[in-house]
């Protein structure tokens, strides 16, 4: 029988008040249940508001030396649990064993980054222009944060979130994509192993209409952080908007690696394949679009063809394989249907373009599918897939290459491959986006430099790095006068 999960709410581990409870599954063996999980709605959501917001009054007022003690301990026992959670996570969410031991180490890694952040927490001095008269600024809480986060990266992504909030001494109110509640359970469970006060990390799993929606309307909560899709991105903006609640936004992306006439392509090929491929595509950072140099064109895509047919598909915890299952049905199907989209709008399928469910255990597996002749302006070339389907579009030139590279809605991860150090870095300057690569695929980025994008992808925050710190916290603007009269600043004497 699956275990029977719980919301975490004011340092209590209870049911949904309604008693209704949904199912998380294995996406390799669909007949697999990892654990019945509540189904939260608007009550439970409240209660943990509340909760939130009542310990957010004591542990604001820690030291955040102390604060981020409880972040290394926590980042500690992910460490000693890492084979543990990857093993879960690849039951739960499906990608190959590896990969889930690299995203349990990016949790770990950004627990110790912003542990040490705790003893800096840094604010600013500055010259005040009146005699006798300090002016400072410095950092405190926002007070209640919702944390919504997704699937594909179950414990990064949370880690993110809930180091920085925490380290920040805010309350939270967790709510972990329905598609992942494991991984977030365990998470919240070292968490509070690991010294967080009851009721400052509040957990509540459920569905974005039931226990997303309550997060977003509730006055309490200050600040809402989302990583997701662009389309419900929009919404989250439009509900936070209404309120002037801080927001911050993490949403698609459609990024392409420009391979130059120079470039070296063993180098390409591997860099195409691991960022187009794996994850299984579905990264809001995978290399989706190939947008070579008609010099080398047929070189990449006959040597990327053959790679990618040989790839293999299955259950993550396989380490024979290379490429395991999607998410669900639903985006089975998607998938499938922009192959469909990407046919009839004239690209050329070189490789896949099958669901492989019914020879592997009836598993959401879609082969590795390639695409040449992709116009810029086709949907396949437009739309993000977030899926193992990677297109190849021919340029001309340099120039030609950055422009349908910057032509779509999105601008988080581009990537450039040559060995002209001066191309290099006019691409640097003149890609639309807030991560760039030169000599690399489009995923890979660490978490001591922020992490975001522009344009559709986001609304200008970052995660990660010193915007970590930016994001979950208010600036306060102090001013000391100890002259003992009243000075009047801008006022001409």
């Amino acid at each position: 029988m699956a275990e029977a999960y719980l919301n975490y709410i004011g340092g209590r581990w209870m049911s949904a008040q309604s008693g209704d409870t949904f199912e998380s599954h294995n996406p390799a063996h669909p007949s697999e249940v990892i654990g019945v999980f509540p189904r939260s709605a608007a009550l439970d959501v409240a209660a943990a508001i509340a909760a939130a917001e009542e310990a957010h009054q004591a542990w604001r007022l820690v030291p955040a030396p102390h604060r981020g003690d409880v972040v290394l301990k926590a980042s500690m026992i992910i460490e000693s649990r890492k084979e543990e959670l990857a093993v879960l996570m690849t039951r739960e969410m499906g990608k190959v064993l590896a990969e889930a031991r690299g995203d349990v180490q990016e949790a770990i890694d950004m627990g110790k980054y912003i542990a040490g952040e705790g003893r800096r927490f840094t604010g600013q001095t500055v010259p005040s222009e009146l005699r006798d008269k300090f002016a400072m600024l410095i950092r405190d809480s926002i007070g209640v944060v919702g944390l919504i986060t997704p699937w594909n990266f179950p414990l990064a992504i949370p880690s993110w979130k809930i180091f920085p909030a925490l380290l920040c001494g805010n309350g939270i109110v967790f709510k972990p994509a329905e598609d992942t509640p494991a991984v977030a359970t365990v998470f919240v469970r070292i968490l509070e192993e690991a010294g967080v006060p009851p009721g400052v990390l509040n957990l509540v799993h459920g569905f974005g209409p039931e226990a997303g929606q309550p997060i977003l309307e509730d006055p309490r909560v200050r600040m809402i952080s989302f990583t997701g899709s662009s389309e419900v991105g929009r919404l989250v903006a439009e509900e936070a908007g209404k309120r002037l609640k801080r927001v911050s936004l993490e949403l698609g992306g459609k990024n392409a690696i420009l391979v130059m006439e120079d470039a070296d392509v063993d180098l390409v090929v591997e860099g195409a394949l691991w960022g187009g491929f794996g994850t299984s595509g579905q990264r809001c950072t995978a290399s989706s679009r190939l947008i070579v140099h008609q010099g080398v064109a047929n070189r990449v895509t006959e040597a990327l063809l053959e790679r990618v047919r040989a790839l293999k598909v299955g259950d993550g915890l396989d380490a024979n394989v290379q490429v395991g299952p999607v998410i669900n049905r639903e985006q089975l199907d998607r998938i499938h249907g922009y192959t469909e989209v990407g046919t009839k709008e004239g690209a050329r399928l070189l490789a896949g373009g099958k669901i492989l469910s019914a020879n592997l255990d009836n598993g959401h597996f879609y082969s590795p599918t390639l695409f040449d002749r992709v116009e810029p302006t086709m949907r396949i070339a437009q739309e993000e897939i977030f899926g193992p389907t990677v297109g190849i579009t021919s340029v001309t030139d340099f120039d030609h290459a950055i422009e349908v590279a910057n032509g779509t809605q999105y601008g988080l991860s581009l990537a450039i491959y040559t060995k002209d150090i001066d191309r290099a870095f006019r691409a640097i300057r003149d890609l639309q986006s807030g991560l760039v690569y030169v000599n690399a695929p489009t995923i890979g980025a660490e978490i001591q430099l922020p992490f975001g994008g522009i344009k559709g992808t986001g609304n200008g925050h970052r995660e990660a790095g010193f915007s970590a710190i930016e994001q979950f916290s208010e600036l306060k603007s102090v001013y000391i006068d100890y002259s003992g009269k009243l000075q009047r600043a801008q006022i001409d004497v």
